[in-house]
């Protein structure tokens, strides 16, 4: 069976007990749930700029602002109108006479109406009576439904509203004219199954359709969306990357996947449009996209540990139910601790490298050792420690091995580096001083070594391979004996002076090899 076949199965199984509509349609509050984020505010420039991506993701709605906040949002909420989108555009208004005009004025195909219908908001906020919130809601809707406009109808903070009453106004609001219900879950406090069971009374009562607005203040957000598409709800409010009020809003790239994927509902969105979208949202605001953000993240398909790269390898669907290019991101394999010869011998054949088996046991040690100690791998990283690791001599051919490596400097002493090494079986220890702590560990190392005493270190070369403190040590050395011959050799390590001492070692063994040379043709 194929990997979408296991996923249909399950999908199979679970939808016969589910009243699951044949479409949800997609309601994008990004433009204004979303710059109600704190710290987050467009431009009318960027508003027509995030308007337009999504009507090319063609999400069903685009709820593009609150006109009546000020001038500069009607204007807005006017030219995304007057933009000839294929998506509906939508405008938020309270149940006043006053928000209700300035919402159709500006040319909406339709009106997104809500009052506050829970007792706490009633009570603490409003200070109204049920009575009077629902004739102000019947108002509002009958107004909008005179001006010729779709009418949304949400009743603010309905999953802390009484039952009865939430289906009194729902029931109020449709005979009023009202094309769709909202419910909202302002505060983010409901969790599956109630949201599930609150679309199902509500169905009950009313024949429109149903839509739900689900916020994550206990990241349920999502799951409570989707479940409320197990009881029949026709349409989802969400916002990209989640953004919104507070923990924000049901996530688009996640609901629209969730409903796809998980469900068998396909929305119309093109979801290879998905990343980008989050990027362009990124961007704009500032707000950087966690790296384990489902879908979009940085790491949504990035696979470290050695057995899921295997598995990737031999077939995506082993570790990934849908594909990166789905979603219009890539797949990545990333290389630390858990990395495994499969990662290492994929990514020498991504970058064009060849290497023996003990190479590739080699590098594989040495990522693990840098993943130990908390250093992420990046690609320079890796091509780094791949080529001075096989620009070295195999290890039976190495005449000198370092043990040990120690350094002592400081503002009031002299650098001071104790060595010990392997030289062709011999164990030796020695220490030098030196003007700096790589100075001194060269001179440790040579005062070990009346062999190489013609060996002269003609270069000496430090680069940081990326930036940031933990940036790998590229150190280059070129030794020159006294017949001109050049031993150039590099050392990558997370610490400049083992770096140093790796380069000169590997100098040192291929100074010995070609000695080694020499006495078996002569």
């Amino acid at each position: 069976m194929s990997e979408k076949g296991y996923i249909d199965e399950f999908i199979e199984n679970y939808k016969r007990s589910l009243d699951l509509p044949d479409q949800v349609k997609i309601f994008d509050t990004t433009l204004r749930d979303g710059e109600q984020t704190p710290g987050v505010s467009f431009t009318p420039d960027q508003k027509l700029r995030i308007a337009r991506q999504l009507n090319e993701l063609r999400v069903d709605v685009i709820e593009a602002g609150f006109p009546i906040v000020s001038e500069g949002e009607k204007s807005s909420v006017e030219r995304i109108s007057g933009e000839g989108l294929e998506s509906e555009i939508c405008a938020l208004a309270r149940t006043s006479e006053e928000d209700v005009e300035a919402a159709v004025d500006c040319g909406v195909d339709s009106v997104h109406v809500f009052i506050a219908t829970s007792d706490i908001h009633l009570e603490k906020k409003l200070k109204l009576t049920r009575e009077e919130v629902l004739k102000s809601a019947v108002n509002a809707v009958e107004t909008a439904k005179d001006h010729g406009v779709i009418v949304e109808f949400s009743a603010e903070d309905a999953t802390r509203t009484n039952l009865a009453y939430l289906k009194e106004v729902y029931e109020a609001v449709e005979d009023a004219g009202a094309d769709r219900i909202n419910i909202p879950d302002t505060v983010g406090v409901t969790i599956p199954v109630s949201m599930k069971n609150l679309v199902r009374e509500i169905k009950n009562v009313v024949e429109i359709p149903i839509s739900v607005h689900c916020h994550n203040d206990f990241g349920l957000a999502t799951s409570n969306s989707v479940a409320s598409v197990e009881s029949g709800a026709e349409q989802i409010h969400v916002a990209v990357n989640g953004l919104g009020e507070r923990a924000g809003n049901a996530s688009l790239e996640e609901v629209v996947m969730s409903l796809r994927s998980l469900y068998g509902i396909k929305p119309r969105i093109v979801t290879e449009g998905l990343s980008k979208i989050s990027n362009l949202l990124e961007t704009i605001t500032g707000i950087n996209v966690p790296p384990n953000k489902a879908i979009v993240g940085d790491n949504a398909f990035a696979h470290e540990a050695g057995i899921h790269v295997h598995g990737v390898l031999e077939s995506p669907g082993t570790y990934e139910v849908l594909s990166p290019e789905l979603v219009g991101h890539h797949r990545r394999l990333t290389l630390g601790k858990h990395a495994g010869k499969k990662s290492v011998k994929n990514q020498l054949v991504e970058l064009e490298i060849d290497a023996s088996e003990e190479q590739i046991d080699r590098i594989t040690s040495r990522l693990k050792e840098l993943g130990d100690k908390g250093k992420t791998i990046t690609d320079a990283d890796f091509r780094a420690v791949a080529e001075s690791i096989i620009g070295t001599l195999p290890q039976e051919e190495e005449a000198v091995k370092v043990e040990e490596a120690t350094v002592v400097t400081g503002s009031t002493v002299t650098p001071t580096s104790s060595v010990r090494l392997s030289v062709k079986g011999d164990d030796r220890t020695g220490s030098a001083t030196g003007v700096g702590p790589v100075d001194a560990v060269i001179n440790a190392l040579r005062s070990l070594m009346s062999e190489t005493a013609e060996l002269r270190l003609k270069e000496y070369h430090l680069d940081a391979i990326t930036g940031g403190s933990d940036a790998l040590a590229d150190v280059t050395v070129k030794l020159e004996d006294d017949d001109n011959n050049l031993y150039i050799a590099k050392g990558i390590r997370e610490d400049v002076v083992l770096a140093s001492v790796d380069a000169m070692v590997n100098g040192i063994n291929r100074y010995f090899a070609k000695q080694e040379k020499e006495k078996k043709r002569s």
